[in-house]
């Protein structure tokens, strides 16, 4: 009986206890907590072939289709008194350029097409804004005109028409023979039209540094209302009155 005790006692002391604290804060379990929802895996998508990007040649516009993007309803809104050509005592409404006096020593065309391009803008925002249209409206009307293809239609017509200057067909051909990175753009309509358009662009930048009163030309041939050009807005009302 003592042998089998102390044999008892031999193994226990052989035993090692091993304890450990755990260090981490853990929240209590809460049995009402909602549980995660298991994850589902997710499946691999199949081969997918996105579709091309429209070339230049599967949207073409003509002067005659931008001219139609250009006109607005103004019958609805009743215009018949003639709107004062100033505002605030000021006869320009464009922010006045920096004196440059030769700017194609200064900047290059790119520069010119960058400016030229915001202009343009300008331009089509200031024209859409009568009558009042919603927001998705006015975003609509103004990028169906600043794109590529509406200012190569502008383009064209202001070509056809023979209504530039032998100076300023000189500004398009270097405007059109600038270098400029790839963009989305450019790889959407192909780098001909792309270039043409970029040419528009820098003839308003130049104009726009050199001879505000030739831009406003500019624009109003295009079918743009400008700043000393308000008595286009009764022309339209007292035209779509004499048709109707």
């Amino acid at each position: 009986m003592q042998l089998q005790m102390l044999t008892t006692l031999s193994a226990m002391s052989l035993v090692r206890v091993r304890a450990s604290w755990d260090t981490q804060f853990r929240i209590p379990y809460n049995p009402n907590a909602p549980r995660k929802p298991k994850k589902t895996p997710i499946s691999q998508p199949s081969t997918f072939t996105p579709p091309p990007s429209p070339s230049s040649s599967s949207l073409t516009l003509t002067p005659q289709s931008v001219s139609d993007l250009l006109k607005r309803n103004t019958i609805a809104q009743g215009v018949l008194t003639k709107l004062d050509e100033t505002y605030l005592g000021y006869d320009t409404w464009m922010p006045r350029p920096p004196k440059v006096e030769k700017p194609r020593s200064v900047f290059n065309a790119a520069a010119l097409a960058y400016i030229g391009d915001s202009i343009f803008e300008l331009y089509a925002r200031r024209h859409f804004l009568f009558p009042p249209l919603s927001i998705e409206e006015y975003n609509s009307r103004v990028m169906a005109v600043v794109r590529s293809e509406a200012q190569d239609a502008l383009l064209r017509k202001l070509l056809s028409d023979d209504f530039l200057s032998e100076k300023e067909r000189e500004i398009l051909r270097w405007g059109k023979n600038s270098g400029s990175a790839k963009t989305r753009t450019k790889k959407r309509v192909g780098t001909a039209l792309y270039n043409r358009a970029s040419s528009l662009e820098t003839l308003i930048g130049h104009l726009y540094l050199t001879n505000a009163n030739r831009l406003e030309e500019l624009m109003l041939h295009l079918g743009f209302s400008t700043g000393s050009s308000t008595q286009v807005i009764l022309e339209e009302a007292d035209s779509n009155l004499a048709t109707n």
